[in-house]
């Protein structure tokens, strides 16, 4: 399913110094304390990057079968057209930011645009559900692109703090809206045309997207290029990452005990393992002068404190808010009897909440840095997820309006203080492996969450004592996360934990 760039707060330890053409040229103003008006038109096209990403995660949904009917697809070939995207996504994330950082983030975040719209172009033209599965998988490559860059670019463009919360609330507050429209926009679009109009839906937006980057986003110094890349640090990151993900998927719909899955994750844990040991090994020697060869992720990154816990708390409000999302949309088709429309109408107040939460978050961040509103929007997810607890099949709709508030409020809070937390943290040349980092803990956390509240709800007596025993694991994430938040702001304020 799916779905994070300076300042003082938590720096990531590094063991290769920023040489000056490792930065990406500050834009004007960036020396001044105060914060820098907005540029609208980079801020447009960075959002419209995350916009289609996200758009695509719901959108296709309601189009599968119309799909169906028209090619003649079977269950197999479906499940691949609507999990094949985020799958591909996860797993080329740590080489799409470790690619922006080589060669500069304009140019990657320019390459994963243009690869999503003629991807998207080609879904818009199959004729059968080969391409169109093909045409996903591209659509999945250009998103790891493109993200990872994007929030690169983010951090360049509005270098202090103030600037960047109100940006990166603008960012967000973006994305929620295209995956809360998703259902809507994908249902409207059908019912007018067809389904090969979700995917035409953006062409023209990545065309606009690509043309005000050109005009407005300055190109970015690439690494050094005195540094080797890691193509077997690529290899294993690819391998292990769509071996989890793919593992997790096919445990969500054939059981944790399915052979394919239990083999699909086997083979990802261990290439993830041999991806450790060999960067490990890679830093180590590059520090000690030995080779030129750079880690594609340097394993120091985890030496602060606040940066890991950003990590895994990027991983658990994925894990609680995203698995939750995915049993309140069967709550709603199974227990209420509504359409997919309808569901996604019912879900609204919680995956639309980005809107209301930006500006209140940009203010917070602003004074206070980014760990005050992630551990609010923590806390308030925890006592969210909990009003979940009375629903059942006669449960009112305005009984469950505080529980679907609550969470997606929280969640899109924390979300954007992550995001701003990662930001923080990164030197500007390792700024597109760190967002990616963030991303993936947060592709996979989702993927575990779906897998993990649906094997409650297919083996509970009954779907409400499913409903919450999920409900009960989802508020027990936030508010693991919650404490590891107050955590890590005692770290960047310098305070013993």
């Amino acid at each position: 399913m799916t779905s994070a760039p300076v300042p003082p707060t938590a720096p990531v330890p590094t063991t290769v110094q920023d040489r000056p053409g490792d930065r990406d040229p500050a834009p004007a103003g960036a020396a001044t304390g105060k914060a820098a008006p907005l540029a609208r038109a980079p801020l447009i096209a960075l959002s419209l990057g995350y916009f289609l990403v996200m758009l695509d995660v719901t959108v296709v949904n309601v189009a599968i079968p119309d799909i169906r009917t028209s090619l003649g697809t079977g269950h197999s070939a479906l499940q691949w057209i609507v999990d094949g995207y985020s799958t591909v996504f996860a797993a080329l994330l740590l080489l799409g930011g470790g690619t922006a950082d080589r060669f500069g983030h304009r140019r990657v975040f320019l390459c994963g645009l243009g690869l999503f719209t003629a991807a998207s172009a080609a879904c818009g033209l199959a004729t059968a559900s080969g391409p169109l599965i093909a045409g996903r998988l591209a659509q999945g490559a250009g998103a790891a692109l493109l993200v990872p860059a994007s929030l690169a670019l983010l951090q360049v463009t509005f270098p202090d703090r103030a600037s960047r919360s109100r940006a990166i609330a603008v960012w967000g507050a973006v994305a929620s809206l295209a995956f809360g429209a998703g259902p809507a926009v994908g249902g409207l679009l059908v019912s007018g045309f067809d389904w090969r109009s979700v995917f035409w839906l953006n062409l023209p937006f990545g065309a606009l997207a690509v043309l005000l980057t050109l005009r407005h986003i300055p190109a970015s110094a690439p690494r050094s290029s005195r540094r080797k890349a890691d193509p077997m640090g690529q290899v294993l990151a690819v391998i292990g990452l769509l071996g989890v993900a793919g593992g997790l998927n096919e445990a969500g719909s054939y059981g944790w005990t399915s052979p394919l899955a239990l083999s699909v994750l086997g083979a990802g844990a261990a290439a993830l393992v041999a991806f450790v040991l060999l960067e490990r090994t890679l830093e180590s020697r590059c520090a000690q002068g030995r080779t030129r060869r750079a880690p594609l992720l340097r394993p120091s990154m985890f030496r602060s404190g606040a940066f890991t816990s950003t990590v895994a708390i990027g991983m658990l409000i994925s894990l609680g808010y995203y698995g939750m999302l995915f049993i309140a949309t069967l709550y709603f088709r199974q227990e209420h009897h509504l359409s997919a429309l309808e569901t996604g109408l019912a879900l609204l107040p919680s995956v639309c909440m980005g809107l209301a939460t930006a500006p209140l978050f940009s203010r917070i961040a602003a004074r206070t840095g980014p760990y005050v509103p992630m551990a609010a929007g923590l806390f308030l997810g925890t006592v969210g997820f909990l009003g979940w607890l009375p629903a059942g099949p006669g449960a009112p709709y305005p009984v469950l309006l505080f529980a679907l508030m609550a969470t997606g409020l929280g969640q899109t809070m924390t979300a954007l203080a992550a995001v701003s937390a990662v930001v923080e943290a990164a030197p500007p040349s390792d700024a597109g492996i760190a967002t990616a980092v963030l991303n993936v803990s947060r592709q996979i956390g989702s993927a575990v969450g779906v897998a993990l509240f649906g094997t409650f709800a297919a083996t509970a007596d009954d779907f409400a004592s499913g409903l919450h025993l999920s409900a009960a694991v989802a508020a027990g994430t936030f508010a693991l996360g919650g404490l590891l938040a107050l955590s890590a702001r005692r770290r960047a304020d310098g305070v013993p934990a």
